[in-house]
């Protein structure tokens, strides 16, 4: 019996720099146009933290599980490690960084979170507090069932979410006049 030879790892794998791995994306990142060339499979995390430098979305478990990575595209939160920056191509995003730039005052779920105690650490706190933000902007109050789908997508590690829940309540209230 003649052993079999392996295909050399090299030959099985295409090259990095093949031109067809690269893709050019044009989208709005907090209000501002982005054009960049991206990698066909670079997320959408890593587009935002070390290519625009927005490190406000947090990487925790890489698996769309504890939800510290969600932004909105096109108002509806996402989780950024389970989509590539190109599927992104020629929406609009909003990060934590986008809610109240530079000396802008908070907006009413950041006031709400910092009023209520609604963080600890505070590496969960963008993704709850984009997810809130997409609640809020809703036409219709959304039900307390609503709420906490919205809101089961995330995980904190420190507050026992009593008072995440009670930011989100006061932030709903004060956007929908209870």
């Amino acid at each position: 019996m003649t052993p079999s030879v392996p295909t050399p790892l090299a030959a099985r794998t295409p090259p990095l720099a093949e031109p067809s791995a690269w893709h050019e994306i044009s989208l709005t990142v907090n209000g501002r146009p982005v054009t960049a060339q991206v990698e066909s499979r670079l997320l959408l995390s890593d587009f935002l933290r070390d290519r625009l430098g927005l490190t406000g979305t947090h990487v925790g478990c890489e698996h769309g599980v504890c939800g510290a990575c969600t932004v909105l595209v096109d108002d509806e939160p996402v989780r950024t490690c389970l989509i590539l920056a190109v599927q992104c191509r020629g929406t609009e995003i909003r990060t934590v960084e986008g809610l109240a730039p530079g000396d802008a005052p908070l907006t009413s779920v950041q006031q709400a979170f910092h009023e209520c105690h609604g963080m600890q650490c505070g590496f969960c706190t963008p993704g709850f507090v984009l997810t809130t933000t997409a609640l809020t902007e809703q036409s219709d109050r959304p039900d307390g069932e609503q709420v906490a789908d919205a809101l089961s997508g995330h995980l904190c590690r420190c507050t026992g979410y009593r008072n995440i829940r009670r930011a989100v309540c006061q932030a709903l209230g004060e956007r929908f006049g209870e």
